[in-house]
């Protein structure tokens, strides 16, 4: 039987015949009863932290799920009725709230039990004692005086405390002075350094985390007699004293120890000079992985104790005035302990039989005692199918109602383990748990393992095919084990396929489907080679690899301890060489199955200058010769040639084949380079000729001379060809073509091929034809498009091949003959449209379904292009039933239908059907222009939006201010116009022009720049009138200065009021504003203007609009869309601070209004 690790979440079942040791999976078979499980409990000696709440743990498992209950020092434990004590939810958990009593309160043996109405489950006993950690007792400890060279004792007695304390003293520790597993100091010898008063032993109890003291020890070490005390020579000694042992006292001791435990001894020894000690055992060797030696050899430390570490110990002291020895007899008791594992839960069926084996072992032999549901089984109902016999129960023709747990407590004087099992009597149909089309990757010439981990009862047998399911796979290379794993030893490319594993009781039949993926092997083809290179140098190892195709590469390159270097570089380049850089590199080709890796030696020198001894290739191998011949097989034999001072690192082995590739050399093979000898496997029909190669860290060597030939006899073939698929090219044929064997593969003369064909899903016998020569056969007069079940054979004049696996293929496809039905649109917005269909059934599209296309075109505008017609065709790859159309026109008649196609091309149309898009937002108007512009009145006119979107509900006309210039007597002016439709405006369209105001008359004309970027200070006829108004401005001061003497008033401010229309208000801040003239004598900026250094805007005290320049206040719009407005002075009067009056300008003063006409 083979044990294997399953993937998580899937448990391992081991069938066997009389015992089905197996865990009822609640986790994958819901509803399965099963008798309670104790899954965690505390540890039997429970050691609790007197600080902290007292937590008992007992959880289970079972179907239904246990209630739990505890007993105190073998009496019901009442926790409902203890306030301090709650029992965690769905748990038998205890926590004991410490905060109202006292922990010793609660130290005892407690036991848990877990039942449902399927069986009892108890814990061990589990002993809860509270950590201590009590104070040195207080005593007063007199100064110890003694000579030098003796030896002395400090003792310890540290006070007991649970778990024992760790005893450690401050800076005491060397070949001379040193601690005892007890905890007193020893000291082999004094010295007059040893004088101090500070001698201090420490006792540290883990569980409490506090360090306690004892009090402070002093020694005055006192000086030898002159005449005795020589002091120290070159041994460092005073006279010398042979050594004898502080401990162990005698000259033997024994000492007992558990299996399991860890074995410690000690020897101290005084003596001058300071003794030596060392180990043996007298009866064997000591166990050298599991054995140190501490504290300067004074202990002997062995790990995990087993019998065999039982016998005599021998500890020896010495220097060089004598030795001594100390025998010490080390005897190992066991507590009980499994032989094996402890027993395990049993799943039987109605009728059948099985055991429960309680095998353990101890020092001396434990009594074995059985009990069921947590009750002695001397004192349980009588079961006729039940028998005990010492450590096995056996059960015979098991009947329902028979489930329970048994326990089995194994005990000898040196402790106990207890085991819970339960006996689950089921009738289950059989189950598979290994997930269903699990993928296996496995590389080739490597074990493969397909599992089928199964549940039933009765157990289920197990049967594997393969693809087909021509015959059950129980032979060579397939071997079954008894758990249902499937084992292929060596997997090739062969053994791809789709799997099938069958699961079979009396009461059912289960199938599960895994697939196995044989890949090629990674391969290094070239490695690193060896480089010897100046100082300064570059160098550049290459790392060529093969592998899958289907599989992710990672190169990685490494230095010598596992530096990393870079990744993914078939390629490593060290520039500007230092002797840092020299070592072994390292190229590593991971996948995510395989790995090869290859080095090199980079060598860096000062200086290459040629030596007597270089290293060079190796001479090539000679006296080549072949023995042990075989039908299949030779063994080849050689002498290696001079290695030139580098080892040959390996054996090259390559071959000729005469018969099929006269001249051209394969590889074949490598070998170790400490072998001579290579066992070779060969194939059929082969005339082989050898050579073999050596190399080492220079290189190959030349090939050796060739083997005399040796010729295999011809054979059936060994392999059918790969990559058989079938095809159709036309609508009534099947194309069956593969990849034919090579003349190596073919195992012999006339090689020919036997293909067989049949419908998948038609009952029929297989067609054969065979063919020669070619790799393709053409079946005519094929249904369209159906499946068909390929095989393709290779046949010789010495047999047939092994048994072909199935490929599958159809046959050639056709246009599809139906169109999707119940075909509509949902429009989502003005530009998008989401268009739905009914998939056309597979029958009808005659082929392998590539999509559907969905024509579209835009019938007409509804007020524009009626018979404009521009279709659009939008392809849905896949199986869709629904698609987004974007980038539509608004407020348009759409009409639209949807075809399916295949691989051969389009089935027929669907219904043309037709949706509307809304109302959009308009385009710009298409052209604006300022005409008739004159010193009252100017006109703007445009022409309606390309594309209205919607019916067009007015226009919004904006202006804005430019930059005065020439005396701020010209100012240009930009337009904005736009359109609106229901959806709201759309995109401006803009014009510039040019406002010459006339002081005297207070009136401005607008000269209109077309295309908005004309400058006219460049025009002739602007220069000949900049000439004359250059005259008018020198009158225009004059007045000025005059109108300001005399105080006079302009009427514009009184007009201005006349004319407020309150549809027109000023708009928000945030506008731009237009400039206000001023006739001050200054020329100071005009307010409200742009500045140009800082962007920001001063809002002015007026607000101007065309309209207001009106006569009769509104702005009229003409039959052709175009505006004009009339412009006539305005007059106000404003006090100011001084007193006096001034005048305004009739300019605009805010920067930008609207206008907006209705159509």
């Amino acid at each position: 039987m083979e044990w294997r690790r399953m993937d998580v979440g899937v448990l391992l079942l081991f069938l066997v015949h009389l015992a089905t040791a197996l865990e009822v999976p609640l986790d994958l078979l819901e509803g399965l009863p099963q008798p309670p499980t104790i899954t965690y409990q505390s540890p039997k000696d429970y050691i609790v932290d007197p600080r902290e709440n007292i937590i008992i743990h007992c959880e289970a498992k079972g179907k239904p799920h246990p209630s739990f209950s505890w007993t105190r020092n073998g009496t019901h434990f009442d926790v409902e009725n203890d306030p301090n004590v709650d029992m965690k939810p769905q748990s038998g958990t205890l926590v004991v709230d410490i905060s109202r009593e006292r922990v010793e309160h609660y130290e005892g043996v407690y036991q848990c039990t877990a039942r449902n109405k399927h069986g009892t489950a108890v814990s061990h006993n589990i002993v809860v004692r509270q950590s201590r950690s009590p104070l040195w007792s207080k005593e007063k400890i007199k100064p110890i005086v003694v000579q030098e060279g003796v030896s002395l004792v400090l003792p310890c007695r540290p006070p007991a405390g649970l778990p024992p304390p760790i005893i450690f003293w401050m800076d005491n520790s060397d070949k001379r002075v040193s601690q005892s597993l007890n905890g007193d100091l020893y000291f082999s010898n004094v010295r007059r350094e040893d004088t101090r008063n500070d001698y201090i032993c420490y006792a540290r109890f883990p569980h409490t985390q506090t360090i306690q003291q004892k009090q402070p020890i002093t020694v005055r070490v006192l000086n030898r007699k002159s005449d005795t005390a020589s002091f120290y020579n070159d041994t460092d000694l005073f006279s010398g004293e042979r050594p004898t042992f502080l401990i162990p006292s005698g000259s033997s001791s024994s000492k007992m120890v558990l299996r399991g435990d860890k074995l410690e001894m000690e020897c101290i020894a005084e003596g001058l000079p300071t003794p030596h000690i060392s180990w043996t055992k007298i009866s064997g060797d000591l166990p050298s992985k599991r054995t140190s030696f501490l504290n300067y050899n004074k202990t002997l430390h062995i790990e995990d104790v087993s019998a065999s570490d039982e016998g005599d110990y021998r500890c020896t002291a010495k220097n060089q005035f004598g030795s001594v020895h100390h025998t010490i007899h080390v005897m190992v008791k066991a507590a009980p302990y499994w032989i094996d594992v402890p027993p395990r839960n049993l799943v039987l069926a109605p009728g059948e039989s099985g055991r429960l084996s309680c095998l353990a072992s101890g020092t001396p032999k434990p009594t074995i005692t059985w009990a069921m549901n947590g009750i002695s089984i001397e004192n349980s109902p009588k079961d006729l199918s039940r028998k005990v016999e010492d450590d096995i129960i056996i059960f015979t023709d098991v009947q329902p109602g028979s489930s329970a747990v048994y326990q089995c407590n194994i005990s000898n004087e040196y402790g106990y383990v207890l085991s819970n099992a339960f006996v689950n009597v089921l009738s289950e149909p059989p189950r598979v748990l290994t997930p269903p089309n699990k993928v296996y990757q496995i590389i080739k010439n490597h074990q493969a393992l397909l599992d089928c981990s199964s549940f039933g009862s009765p157990m289920p047998k197990i049967t594997w095919f393969k693809d087909s399911r021509s015959s059950i796979l129980q032979e060579d290379p397939y071997i079954l084990h008894d758990n249902g794993t499937l084992e292929i030893r060596v997997a090739q490319a062969q053994h791809n396929g789709k799997y099938t594993c069958v699961a079979t009781n009396s009461l059912g039949i289960y199938e599960n489907h895994v697939y196995l993926e044989v890949k090629e092997p990674t391969r290094i083809l070239k490695q690193p080679e060896y480089k010897e290179v100046q100082r300064g140098r570059s160098v550049v190892f290459e790392c060529t690899v093969k592998h899958d195709p289907s599989l992710i590469p990672t190169m990685t390159w490494l230095k010598d301890d596992g530096e990393l270097l870079i990744v993914d570089s078939d390629s490593l380049t060290i520039t500007d060489v230092t002797e840092d850089d020299a070592g072994v590199y390292t190229c590593i080709m991971n996948t995510t199955l395989d790995h090869d890796s290859a080095t090199a030696k980079l060598t860096v020198v000062a200086f290459i200058a040629s030596r007597l001894n270089a290293e060079k290739r190796p001479d090539p191998p000679t006296d080549l010769e072949l023995t042990d011949q075989k039908k299949r097989s030779v063994q080849l034999t050689w002498t290696p040639g001079d290695e030139h001072n580098s080892p040959v690192q390996k054996f090259l082995i390559q071959y000729e084949d005469s018969l099929h590739h006269r001249g051209h050399w394969h590889n074949l093979t490598e070998v170790p380079g400490t072998k001579t000898t290579a066992h070779l496997k060969l194939s059929p029909h082969v005339h082989y000729t050898f050579r073999v190669l050596a190399l080492n860290a220079v290189g190959f060597s030349n090939p050796s001379r060739p083997s005399r030939m040796y010729k295999t006899e011809p054979a059936a073939p060994d392999e059918n060809p790969t990559g058989v698929q079938g095809f159709g090219t036309e609508h009534n044929n099947l194309v069956i073509s593969w990849k034919p064997l090579t003349n190596l593969q073919s195992n012999g003369p006339g090689l020919h091929y036997r293909v067989m064909w049949r419908q998948k899903k038609v009952e029929s016998e297989w067609n054969t034809v065979t063919v020669s020569n070619n790799s393709k056969f053409v079946v005519s007069g094929t249904p369209t498009f159906v499946p068909y079940e390929i095989k393709v054979r290779a046949v010789n004049d010495h047999g047939a091949g092994p048994d072909p696996a199935i490929a599958h293929g159809y046959s050639g496809e056709d246009l599809p003959v139906a169109a999707p039905e119940n075909v509509h649109a949902v429009v989502r917005n003005s530009t998008l449209v989401e268009v739905f269909w009914d998939p056309v059934p597979a029958h009808l599209i005659r082929g392998n379904i590539k999509g559907y296309k969905v024509s579209y075109w835009r019938k007409h505008h509804y007020k524009h292009n009626p018979d404009h017609m521009e279709q659009d065709i939008l392809v849905f790859s896949g199986n869709h039933t629904q698609g987004m159309l974007p980038g539509l026109h608004p407020f348009s008649l759409y009409l639209f239908n949807v075809r399916v196609y295949n691989g051969k091309g389009e089935g027929p149309r669907s219904v043309t059907q037709q949706f509307k898009t809304p109302e959009g937002v308009p385009g710009s108007p298409t052209s604006l222009i300022v005409t008739n512009s004159n010193l009252d009145s100017l006109t703007l006119e445009w022409s309606p939006p390309h594309d209205h979107n919607g019916h067009i509900t007015g226009y919004t006309l904006k202006y804005q201010p430019g930059e005065a210039f020439f005396v701020r007597f010209f100012i240009r002016y930009k337009f904005y116009l736009n359109a609106k439709t229901g959806a709201g405006a759309g995109a401006a369209i803009s014009q510039e022009a040019v406002i010459i105001r006339e002081e005297e008359k207070k009136l401005t004309r607008f000269h209109v720049s077309p295309t908005g970027d004309v400058d006219i200070a460049t025009q002739g006829w602007f220069i000949g009138l900049m000439c004359a108004i250059a005259l008018l401005i020198l009158i225009l001061l004059i007045i000025c200065f005059i109108q300001r003497n005399k105080g006079g008033k302009y009427p514009v401010k009184e007009k201005e009021d006349a004319h407020t229309d309150p549809e027109f208000q000023p708009m928000k801040d945030d506008d731009c504003t237009f400039v206000e003239y001023s006739d001050n004598e200054d020329h100071k900026p005009l307010k409200g203007s742009r500045s140009p250094s800082n962007g920001t805007v001063k809002r002015d005290d007026s607000d101007d609009s065309l309209v207001d320049y009106g006569e009769g206040g509104d702005g009229q719009f003409n039959e052709d869309g175009s505006f004009i407005g009339q412009y006539s002075g305005k007059s106000a009067s404003r006090d100011t601070a001084e007193g006096h009056e001034s005048s305004e300008a009739p300019s605009p003063i805010k920067a930008m209004n609207s206008l907006n006409s209705f159509v």
